[in-house]
């Protein structure tokens, strides 16, 4: 998949934050990109916005719920008519620490971040099939690599992510499946934060989305005879 033009890609969570700016590089690396959101206004604009790019399709779903990712994938379906790549990230964190959390706020992290990977994947692999292969990249974070105070529950999602996307990739290596993992740190949007927080007011020294979506890029674009499977993006000078 050394070039990802004519390959066409789903982004989950794709209306802002790392989700839009990948799907925004994808569009400019050639490729044919559906979105999802939760809302018809936050897709209706972000479609309207990256219309001069490319080719964009957008549709409301809530990937948390299986039905929900059914009716993601059979509208590309009926759009595209093929799927080459899906890019896993959707996700959201309610952080509390674990006495005083609720079992809804516990399935808000688990269900979307971790179970709608899974649902989007078993969706996405049955396409792959007819296609002769293609490419999962899961969005993880580095909370699925260090526990923090607060972070149970958006811990447990992630770290549960980076299992499943290794297992996937070894489950399906052999079916021409490649599979790999962002794991970022801070990154510059709506998401970040302090857990129970606010934003800091200077966020200059963040990661910006637009350079998780360059990573997802390179990997995406590597010889068909490598996969890179696990990528750790950090801040290079973060606040002290």
């Amino acid at each position: 998949m050394d070039s990802l033009k004519g390959k066409n890609a789903i982004v989950t969570g794709g209306t802002r934050g790392i989700g839009r700016a990948i799907a925004e590089r994808l569009l400019r690396d050639g490729a044919g990109v559906a979105i999802c959101g939760r809302t018809q206004a936050s897709v209706d604009r972000a479609v309207t916005e990256m219309q001069p790019l490319g080719r964009i399709f957008g549709t409301v779903a809530d990937v948390s719920k299986v039905g929900g990712a059914r009716a993601l994938f059979a509208a590309v379906d009926g759009e595209f008519g093929g799927l080459d790549i899906l890019i896993n990230n959707a996700g959201q964190g309610r952080y509390k620490k674990v006495g005083d959390m609720t079992p809804e706020e516990w399935h808000a992290n688990i269900d979307l971040n971790l179970n709608g990977a899974f649902y989007c994947a078993h969706e996405a692999l049955a396409r792959f099939a007819t296609r002769g292969g293609g490419f999962i990249v899961n969005i993880s974070s580095l909370a699925g690599r260090n526990a923090f105070s607060g972070g149970a529950g958006y811990n447990a999602s992630k770290f549960g992510l980076n299992g499943f996307t290794e297992a996937l990739m070894l489950d399906h290596r052999h079916d021409n499946v490649r599979v790999s993992s962002i794991m970022p740190g801070s990154v510059d949007t709506e998401f970040s934060g302090t857990p129970g927080g606010s934003r800091p007011a200077d966020t200059s020294w963040m990661i910006a989305p637009e350079d998780i979506a360059e990573a997802v890029s390179m990997v995406l674009r590597m010889p068909a005879r490598t996969m890179v499977s696990r990528v750790e993006i950090r801040p290079s000078r973060p606040a002290k």
